[in-house]
């Protein structure tokens, strides 16, 4: 699924248009973002939990020549999902 789909599938859920939904989405990833920035965290009940992570600055290599390089420190995403969300995954129908 991609944001065009998602878009579409929340505008029937919510009975809005596909453009609102498209905002509503902007919005979240912009907020989340802004979010995690100061607080280190996000946790939404019954979906899951969003964390900073800090990824250190460390040595890798180029996988086309292998030659050595340094993977710079960067700040990235980890996402735990809650346990009813994972109930809901795992649910055998």
């Amino acid at each position: 699924m991609n944001k065009t789909d998602l878009s579409n599938e929340l505008a029937k859920r919510l009975s809005v248009s596909r453009c609102q939904a498209r905002h509503f989405i902007d919005a979240f990833k912009e907020a989340l973002g802004d979010c995690l920035l100061q607080d280190d965290s996000i946790l939404i009940q019954d979906f899951g939990r969003f964390d900073l992570w800090i990824q250190n600055e460390r040595n890798g290599r180029n996988p086309k020549t292998g030659t050595p390089a340094i993977i710079r420190a960067r700040n990235s995403i980890k996402f735990k999902p809650s346990p009813r969300l994972l109930k809901k995954l795992n649910r055998k129908e």
